[in-house]
């Protein structure tokens, strides 16, 4: 592993992520026996970003089902994560919840049926991975709304459209403090759980998904979870997951385990370097993967 640092870059585009430590690195596995793995930093909080898509992409399918994917859709994208020119082309229908214009098509959803969307995501974050300190990072938040230049692009686009319902700086509000949210390997772990037992918390008992949103969920995770190397992803790791720039990768085995990764520094597809090979190495030496 060591020897992959410096492979990739910290994300630099949002200023704020540029002053994380490059040599991070944590790891931590949670079973659905409550056993839990840990090494290195797993218990340092660091900016989730796109991870917590999974967390707004499962609030929105509570509320309004599969209706939801009238208005974005369900392929990967082959694209990079904030793509104008793809969402051109699909006439304002993002191709995935995962990439930013169907991450943002989500958070207006939520807006629709939720009377704080920034609350309940962290609520839900909160109760999910077991802490109830859990908080935006309001620094990583001012600094996506200062430099989100493409994301404001793609919220306009959208809502020229008429494929975004609320006003394009509250939605962007919202989902720049989803990105926010910060988290460590353990939460995460904890978090993702639910996926690996068919939608329901093994915390809490409570059912989150339906047994067949949760397999529909953990299908999109796989096939575009990763943006444009979510065929690498599942070729060289096996595992339904999510990725976010800020060097996090979360993915489960179904009806075992979850896990999550930390390791700041990225590649141009905006995936974890080293994140992607301890995942790699997980699942081909205990040899579990969906394959």
């Amino acid at each position: 592993m060591q020897s992959l640092a410096g492979a990739g870059r910290v994300a630099s585009y949002i200023p704020e992520l540029a002053k994380v430590p490059a040599g991070r690195f944590g790891m931590a596995l949670a079973t659905l026996d409550g056993q839990l793995f840990t090494v290195g930093d797993a218990r340092e909080r660091f900016s989730v970003q796109s991870i917590s898509k999974v967390f707004t992409l499962t609030l929105a399918i509570q509320q309004v089902g599969e209706k939801l994917f009238e208005r974005v859709g369900k392929e990967p994208s082959g694209n990079p994560f904030n793509s104008l020119v793809q969402l051109e082309y699909e006439h304002g229908i993002p191709r995935n919840p995962f990439i930013n214009a169907g991450a943002l098509v989500v958070t207006d959803e939520l807006l629709s049926h939720l009377p704080d969307a920034k609350a309940a995501v962290l609520a839900f974050a909160r109760r999910l991975g077991g802490a109830s300190d859990l908080e935006y990072d309001a620094a990583v938040a001012a600094s996506e709304r200062k430099t989100g230049f493409t994301n404001i692009a793609l919220a306009n686009f959208l809502k020229s459209h008429g494929n975004l319902h609320h006003p394009v700086d509250v939605v962007l509000d919202a989902y720049f403090h989803h990105c926010s949210l910060s988290m460590s390997c353990v939460e995460l772990a904890q978090a993702f759980l639910f996926l690996a037992n068919h939608g329901v918390s093994p915390a809490t008992g409570e059912r989150l998904l339906t047994k067949s949103q949760a397999k529909r969920l953990n299908a999109i995770l796989l096939t575009c979870g990763f943006y444009d190397e979510a065929g690498e992803f599942a070729f060289r790791v096996g595992l339904p997951g999510k990725s976010g720039v800020g060097g996090g990768i979360a993915a489960v085995m179904p009806g075992r385990w979850a896990v999550t990764v930390w390791s700041p520094e990225i590649n141009r597809h905006g995936n974890s370097v080293r994140g992607m090979k301890a995942l790699e190495l997980l699942t081909t030496m205990t040899g579990e993967s969906i394959f």
